[in-house]
């Protein structure tokens, strides 16, 4: 088991921002995780990745505690939050030669040119990050996720501000690593899931309100997107 996830609870002050949550995921799933703004995604996202610290309940990723083995676990983890933190005035392989020593990455100038090269950055490769587009600033944010190879991959909002042939683009890599890895990503783009995914989880003020499999939702015709408005008015 990748992620495992036991009554977690969350506050910030007197506001419960997750409650008892609990799921757990597996290697080779590619899970969509859905929610309204402010129904508590990023927030578990941040303590899966041990960036945040849970008030109560238990989370393990690669049966490792993510409060008590935090460094473990975020050596597990390829995480691109939401708000891409990019250093702009870095060329992208300085970048993330930066991020693969952090790693300790063996073979690093070698396993460079092959994330460059999976991931489509190779057109842009010589320029800086401040000049790349939003699609290509989202590259280099996967880019950075996967240099270490992990284990898992958590990605907050991976398509936002692509064009229709990055979306494409993305999905398919995102589907590609996902062979071998979990994958847990956020989206508000239906279409995405259905495209992506083998599972979907839904969230709605902190509570998870539905977990299934998309097949479920094909075997039974329900449309995902009037599904969840259902679940989250």
């Amino acid at each position: 088991m990748s992620i495992a996830i036991q009554k977690l609870n969350k506050y910030y002050g007197k506001q419960q921002a997750l409650t008892d949550v609990s799921f757990s995921l597996n290697k080779g799933e590619i899970v969509g995780f859905l929610g309204p703004n402010g129904a508590g995604k990023s927030t578990l996202m941040k303590i899966i990745t041990s960036y945040l610290q849970q008030d109560s309940g238990k989370v393990q990723v690669c049966n490792l505690d993510t409060q008590e083995q935090d460094l473990q676990v975020k050596a597990k983890i390829g995480y691109l939050p939401e708000h891409n933190p990019l250093y702009t005035d870095m060329y992208i392989k300085e970048y993330l030669n930066f991020v693969g020593e952090i790693y300790k990455v063996k073979n690093l100038n070698s396993r460079i040119d092959e994330i460059i090269k999976q991931t489509g950055l190779t057109p842009e490769q010589s320029k800086k990050i401040g000049e790349l587009s939003k699609g290509f600033k989202q590259r280099v944010g996967l880019a950075a996720a996967l240099i270490h190879n992990p284990e898992i991959l958590i990605l907050d909002e991976p398509t936002t501000g692509l064009d229709p042939n990055q979306l494409v683009e993305i999905r398919n890599l995102i589907k590609e690593v996902g062979e071998d890895k979990t994958v847990l990503l956020s989206t508000h783009i239906m279409q995405e899931v259905d495209k992506m995914c083998n599972r979907v989880i839904i969230i709605n003020k902190g509570k998870i309100v539905d977990d299934q499999l998309i097949a479920n939702y094909q075997k039974n015709n329900i449309d995902l997107e009037e599904h969840f408005r259902k679940l989250t008015a």
